[in-house]
């Protein structure tokens, strides 16, 4: 019993992380209608940003979260207009193309600088008593940092000029220039929140696990279980979604070897897309 009460506590944080790394791929596709397929490749430079902060600068990681969403923010934008801006309105193939061309780029420089050597970022910081139940003080961390991220997008969103002129050209790119809302400037910025996100969820799952360079790949995989289980374009979709994925992997573990995981998460992709391709809170 307190096996399962553990799996669900740690479901529900590590869940919470997950959800920010697939909130940046919900922002992009619900503003751009963009599948995104460079998404991992930003997270593994999450990764890597967090932890060269921590062995070259020696600041703890959760000091340099800011910095990275800054810097993923910037480069975000930057490859908006490098990789996307010519080719939005091209067929749907191309923007796919064109994002995994990004991503190819990305892990290759990674792999010649990094290797694919696994690394680990040691947090120190003992756990809590619950009951029960025994939780690493760093899970609890970044379940309230996932948390934090997400209550700062829905008000930036909803409350923020900005954040209304996103949903704007969200919901009619036309409709929105004819209201004098810049387009292009909307979703390169789109492009790097989204970005940002995912390599801020990098930073805080390299705070939890051991990484390589290609350990982006995984968590996309999450991050388009999540989205097609909470329904694209629906940023409270994502939060359910990363929630379900987190609470399944933690509690199936217990019974199965972790290496059947990704087998079981596209399966799930597959089983979804069958029977409700809109997902649980997604719009037709």
């Amino acid at each position: 019993m307190l096996a399962y009460v553990n799996a669900v506590i740690s479901g529900i944080l590590i869940g919470l992380a997950y959800a920010i790394a697939a909130l940046g791929l919900n922002l992009i596709w619900g503003v751009m209608k963009v599948i995104n397929l460079s998404h991992g490749a930003f997270i593994a430079f999450g990764m890597f940003a967090a932890y060269m902060s921590v062995k070259l600068l020696g600041v703890s990681v959760y000091t340099s979260l800011i910095p990275i969403f800054v810097a993923g923010l910037i480069v975000g934008i930057v490859a908006f207009f490098v990789s996307l801006y010519r080719v939005l309105n091209a067929p749907e193939l191309t923007t796919l193309l064109s994002t995994y061309s990004l991503s190819l780029i990305l892990i290759g420089l990674g792999t010649f600088f990094f290797t694919t050597n696994p690394r680990a970022i040691d947090t120190h910081l003992g756990s809590i008593t619950l009951g029960y139940s025994s939780i690493s003080y760093s899970r609890i961390i970044v379940g309230l940092i996932s948390l934090f991220l997400a209550g700062t997008l829905y008000l930036f969103l909803f409350k923020t000029s900005l954040g209304k002129a996103i949903r704007a050209v969200s919901q009619n790119p036309t409709a929105a220039k004819l209201y004098g809302i810049n387009t292009t400037l909307v979703l390169s910025i789109s492009f790097g929140i989204g970005v940002a996100f995912a390599s801020v969820s990098g930073a805080l799952i390299a705070s939890l696990f051991p990484f390589t360079i290609l350990s982006g790949g995984v968590y996309e995989l999450k991050s388009f279980v999540i989205c097609v289980l909470g329904g694209l374009g629906s940023p409270a979709g994502a939060i359910l979604g990363g929630l379900i994925l987190g609470l399944l992997e933690n509690l199936l573990s217990l019974k199965m070897p972790v290496d059947y995981m990704p087998f079981i998460e596209f399966s799930i992709l597959v089983i979804i897309l069958l029977i409700k391709p809109n997902g649980l809170l997604g719009r037709r």
